[in-house]
């Protein structure tokens, strides 16, 4: 196989990787681990795959000899990993614990491999003026090898998770990866720009690689000694030893400044990995604990897989691949030039939509964002392919050979620098597009990015005077309350959220300021006063537990009405209800009440994404609910007891969200917490008791939150639990609507004046698409009652229960010669009952409690 061909083939895995990564950002939001999955597959699968590519290819280079094994050898361990990697992500996904410490095992097999060869290739090889940096890349196998064993024991036992990870994501990103890149970057930056080498370059990178190590033994060091001030400190370390190098390349920029899609991404590239790291460094300083830490994540896992991973790897093969796999010089430069088209646009475009993800942004936004930079990446694919047929196109056949002429350190054949092309044009369209997600982010929700109308009172003669207030937050309460001003005067208002959540201001003129995240502020021209005039959070639910306060226009004219303004905006859609008139069209999916055995395995992984998104709740209402996965109820959990859930919640949403489980018993200061939109918590506990538990956001108004959808099951076997011939889950929730397209009715949910009564968040929808069973069948009902507010009484016309289970007991069992009717349930109470159908044909089922049944808690099972 010609050497061209080779680095075709192998570097073909690479791509493979860079594809099922965005495979897996267009739908984590239907799989399993998606936030692992879109960390994994970029790390362990493409930057891995191509360390042990090009980090063999420098090597053989710098040292001027080739490793023990050849191309065959470096086929073979790069064929283990691929196998080994491939065997993790499936473990993970299926929570199959053999599986990924099998390819753990794999992949540490082939990074043995591959530190053994160079070791032994290093001891055999004429000393050299670069030789030295290998040593970065057996560094790099050793501190990788630690990695993979610590995240083999955090997917055997996930209580361990909270400290381990951060020394599994120092060892793996910022040892395997930054290490050989660190390493690569002494010589393949100033190859790039066609720079010369300053002579202080081979001494820095010496110094440089014993303070990063040091670095990530001191960072590792913490987790394992639960000292977390030392991943402080050895991450300060680690960027100590990063800028020894960055040193060395800017003085190398100076004389060359890039001007190259690949010159670029490698220098974000690096600027990404260091502000990670010192991110990273600053984080543990600040936080009180482990789970702190953790759920910071999301700020350095964005800018260490997007923007210094995939921009190191798209860099480096922008350069890399032209020059050994054209086959000549000008095919080369056909290809580099392919290449480096719309580099500037790409450039901004992919670093931009990172820096703007990072920012608090509507959820549209970040969407739109993240297209950009997955459209980015798909884009440098193309071109590369493109580059590869261009330049294959236009060979010569001209030999290769090193280049000597001191400018180039790598030893590769290389063309003559190419024409540096222009980017002002790029940089336009680069930043255009990135308003343009921006402005249509927010056009699209603008409740979410806080934008409002300012107004004033006709009438009204302005003083031209200002009167400035700063309000903050108390609890739910704004402080002051009371706010005077002078007639005619211009009120401005600070708004300072002190509190512990998302709040806005809203002003019953319209004016309002956006929604602020603990800790920000905002200042507002209210307008002329002259009347009195409410102010209020216009957040669902935040208005009514107190968030109010009152402008006072001092000298208004007796009789001035007040401006109250409206918690919410238009008529409610409790006005169009018509159950027994109107269905769902022929494509409505009922929410799947079937229910599947508990698994075998017994640590259980689960991602929740809480979303906000409009749903249809009976037909032709639509409501904007507040969801865990994007369904209310949320997804249904099931295990038996002794098992342990390791659940992450992401807050994909515009305000802060939580999780409380009733199935784990814990103190609940950190796992219960509410997090704010971007952020992540990971909640882990061990199921102790059996019984169907309510899992629910906690975030105040609780009732608020609960009602616009946010709960859902978690099903625990009793040990003795007899296998039946079908199995249903039925939640009963109660709507309280709002406006079509808004969320509930806060002052309704107060009342306990539910419009609506549904099982599984959809009115009479089982009425539409009914429960299948035959005669004869053993068929157990799981009832929870996920309230807010009213009770239940589940009861099936035609039926009698057998067997009853009610909050972890039996209360009846079928060698009794009793029966039941119903089975009754307070809010966040739950059971089943089984029964059995005695002849064909429909048996609706329904609360008890009439009034609710009539207003949508009902539906029928067909028996066959």
């Amino acid at each position: 196989m010609s050497r061209r061909d080779w680095y075709l083939i192998t570097n073909a895995v690479v791509l493979g990787w860079i594809v099922l990564a965005i495979v897996a950002v267009g739908v984590h939001r239907s799989i399993d681990q998606p936030l692992w999955l879109m960390v994994h597959l970029p790390l362990l699968g493409a930057a891995t795959a191509a360390i042990l590519i090009w980090s063999q290819h420098f090597a053989d280079t710098l040292l001027r000899c080739t490793a023990p094994g050849g191309r065959a050898g470096l086929g073979i361990r790069l064929g283990a990993h691929t196998i080994g990697a491939l065997l993790v992500v499936a473990g993970v996904l299926t929570a199959a614990f053999p599986l990924v410490v099998a390819g753990a095992i794999v992949v540490g097999a082939a990074i043995v491999a591959h530190a053994v060869l160079l070791g032994i290739q290093s001891r055999s090889a004429l000393p050299s003026r670069f030789g030295q940096l290998v040593r970065y890349y057996i560094a790099a196998a050793v501190v990788f090898l630690a990695g993979i064993a610590i995240g083999a024991v955090m997917a055997g036992d996930p209580t361990l998770t909270g400290r381990l990870v951060t020394a599994h994501l120092v060892l793996n990103a910022y040892g395997w990866i930054g290490l050989t890149a660190l390493g690569t970057l002494v010589l393949l930056w100033p190859t790039v720009l066609h720079a010369r080498i300053p002579d202080s370059a081979d001494a820095a990178a010496r110094l440089a690689l014993w303070v990063l190590l040091g670095g990530l033994v001191l960072a590792a060091i913490g987790p394992l000694a639960d000292l977390q001030a030392l991943v402080a400190v050895g991450m300060a370390v680690w960027v100590a030893g990063a800028l020894l190098i960055a040193r060395e390349g800017w003085r190398e920029a100076r004389a060359m400044p890039p001007g190259t899609f690949a010159g670029w991404s490698l220098a974000c590239a690096f600027a990404w990995v260091v502000g990670a790291a010192a991110t990273l460094a600053v984080q543990a300083a600040i936080t009180p604990d482990w789970a702190a830490l953790r759920d910071l994540y999301l700020v350095v896992l964005g800018p260490l897989v997007a923007g210094f991973a995939v921009q190191l790897v798209s860099g480096a093969l922008s350069y890399l691949l032209p020059v050994v796999a054209m086959g000549s010089p000008a095919g080369a430069k056909v290809g580099a030039e392919v290449l480096d088209r719309g580099w500037a646009f790409r450039v901004v475009a992919f670093n931009g939509a990172i820096v703007l993800y990072l920012l608090p942004m509507p959820s549209l936004v970040r969407v739109l964002l993240s297209f950009v930079a997955a459209g980015v990446v798909v884009a440098f694919l193309v071109l590369m392919i493109r580059a590869l047929v261009v330049g294959r196109r236009v060979r010569r056949g001209e030999g290769a050979h090193p280049d000597r002429s001191g400018r180039v350190g790598i030893g590769m054949p290389t063309a003559a620098a190419p024409t540096r092309p222009r980017g002002a044009g790029g940089l336009v369209a680069g930043f255009a597009v990135l308003a343009l997600c921006v402005a249509g982010g927010v056009a699209a929700d603008p409740a979410a990015a806080g934008i409002g109308v300012a107004g004033s009172t006709d009438g009204i003669v302005a003083t031209g005077e200002t009167t400035s207030v700063t309000v903050q937050v108390q609890g739910m309460r704004f402080t002051p309350d009371v706010i005077e001003v002078p007639v005619g005067n211009t009120l401005e208002v600070t708004f300072e959220n002190t509190g512990t959540d998302v709040h806005d201001l809203t002003f019953g003129n319209g004016v309002r300021t956006a929604r602020l995240a603990p800790g920000a502020s905002e200042t507002v021209d209210v307008g002329v006063i002259g009347a009195d005039m409410a102010g209020w959070c216009s957040i669902a639910g935040h208005r009514q537990m107190g968030m109010e306060l009152t402008v006072v226009a001092v000298g208004a004219p007796e009789g001035t009405a007040q401006e109250h303004g409206a918690a919410t905006d238009g008529p409610s859609a409790a006005e169009d209800i018509d159950l027994g008139g109107t269905a769902p069209d022929d494509a409505f999916e009922a929410w799947p009440a079937a229910l599947a055995p508990a698994p075998d395995e017994t640590v259980h992984r689960v991602t929740l994404d809480a979303e906000e998104v409009v749903q249809e709740v009976a037909p032709g209402i639509r409501q904007e609910r507040w969801t865990f996965g994007g369904t209310a109820p949320g997804p249904t959990l099931r295990g038996k007891v002794g098992d342990t859930f390791e659940i992450t919640l992401v807050n994909d949403g515009t305000i802060g969200h939580s999780i409380d489980f009733h199935a784990g018993s814990l103190a609940p200061n950190q796992p219960m917490r509410t997090i704010r939109p971007g952020e992540t918590l990971t909640y882990t506990f061990t199921a102790t008791q059996a019984g169907i538990w309510m899992y629910h956001c906690s975030t105040v108004p609780m009732s608020m939150h609960i009602a616009n959808g946010m709960y859902g099951a978690v099903i625990i076997d009793p040990p003795d639990l007899e296998p039946v011939d079908r199995e249903y889950l039925l939640v009963q929730g109660e709507l309280y609507l709002g406006p079509q397209d808004g969320t509930a009715d806060a002052d309704a949910l107060a009342a306990i004046a539910p419009d609506l009564v549904a099982f599984n968040g959809y009115a009479d929808q089982y009425v539409h698409r009914p429960l299948e069973a035959s005669t004869g069948e053993r068929v157990r009902v799981w009832v929870l009652d996920a309230g807010p507010n009213v009770a239940s009484s589940f009861h099936v016309i035609g039926g009698q229960f057998d067997t009853v289970y009610h909050e972890g007991a039996y209360q009846l069992r079928a060698d009794e010669p009793g029966g039941s009717q119903a089975i009754a349930l307070q809010p966040a109470q739950g059971g089943f009952v089984e029964l059995v159908f005695p002849e064909a044909g429909d048996y609706p089922f329904v609360t008890h409690i009439m009034s609710d049944a009539e207003r949508g808690a009902r539906g029928v099972f067909h028996i066959g």
